[in-house]
């Protein structure tokens, strides 16, 4: 093995060496006071004097500032539209022509039949308005898969049921723009109406409707044909214009004769405005595939009727209207 005691020791650092010739016996820290002085030229803060009170007198109590109440914004308040007072009488030989109901006639099968109709009607429309779908519930679209199924038909004879109701109001719109034929079954005349109100900003609903000798019954008629009916069916002055008309009138049910859903596309525009459809379909002459392409295109209305017209079976017997025909 090798000898290491006499090995050379490492050099020393420079603070090492300065040490051991001037004596500094190893590094300590310098000495720190308990209370440091205090500084010069400084003035002490002042304590603000409190205020003496008598032996009558309590200390006052600091007052809060009264916070401002937040409150909802008022709801805007709004005012029916008021419609002409002229009024337009139905011509009684067109409804018996056309085999409408007659106001002031007798009771017939007709009218029980349509009766029963209505009261599906508005309790679809009392549903919908507690749920707070609002004015939408209060619009009926009613239309058929094709041409020649009834549905003016049944849309006149809805109105004219509905406006026998004590506390109810009906505006009948005809929004067959192509082939308008509600003035002609109720012999009114001609004259501005719905399409002229979407096309032009200039044109007030109200000034359009017609007042019938009818308590309770108006009808707007289709106005100028145009071809664009349905860019102005699915334009934002629509949702303006039938919001005018029922926003501030819950108890008006809004009926729209519409072109057939398969032959025009009116139908599929005016089925975002309304609460319920009634779809016509003749049961002589309506086929499945048609009715489910129609009810297709109707599926932006949250609620779907069907009533079948021209059916002369009733597998219970009933036959309404000759209850009220016979004598005591």
């Amino acid at each position: 093995m090798t000898d290491q005691s006499n090995s050379p020791e490492p050099p020393k650092t420079l603070l090492e060496r300065a040490e051991s010739m001037f004596g500094m016996g190893g590094y300590k820290p310098a000495k720190v006071p308990n209370e440091l002085k205090k500084p010069v030229n400084r003035r002490p803060k002042r304590a603000t004097p409190k205020p003496k009170l008598n032996e009558s007198e309590e200390a006052p109590v600091p007052i809060e500032a009264p916070q401002a109440e937040l409150r909802a914004p008022p709801e805007p308040v709004y005012v029916d539209v008021k419609f002409s007072d002229k009024q337009h009488p139905l011509n009684r030989d067109c409804l018996s022509r056309y085999g409408l109901i007659q106001p002031e006639g007798q009771v017939t099968e007709l009218l029980e039949e349509f009766r029963i109709v209505k009261r599906q009607v508005l309790q679809s429309v009392r549903k919908a308005q507690e749920k707070g779908n609002g004015a939408l519930a209060q619009r009926v679209l009613i239309c058929s898969p094709h041409p020649d199924e009834g549905k003016t038909y049944c849309a006149v004879n809805l109105a004219l049921a509905l406006a026998a109701e004590k506390d109810c109001e009906v505006l009948l719109v005809d929004a067959d723009f192509a082939k308008p034929s509600v003035l002609r079954m109720l012999g009114l005349p001609k004259g501005p109406g719905f399409m002229d109100v979407l096309a032009r900003d200039d044109v007030m609903v109200e000034d359009c409707v017609l007042a019938t000798d009818i308590a309770g019954l108006h009808v707007l008629p289709a106005g100028n044909h145009t071809t664009s009916d349905s860019e102005y069916l699915a334009s934002h002055r629509t949702a303006q214009v039938l919001d005018r008309l029922t926003r501030a009138a819950p108890r008006r049910i809004i009926i729209f004769d519409s072109p057939p859903a398969l032959a025009a596309s009116p139908a599929a525009e005016l089925a975002n405005h309304v609460g319920q459809a009634i779809m016509v379909v003749r049961a002589d002459r309506t086929g499945q595939n048609a009715l489910e392409d129609a009810l297709t295109l109707l599926s932006a209305c949250p609620d779907l009727k069907l009533l079948l017209n021209a059916a002369h079976f009733s597998p219970s017997g009933r036959r309404f209207g000759a209850y009220y025909g016979e004598e005591a």
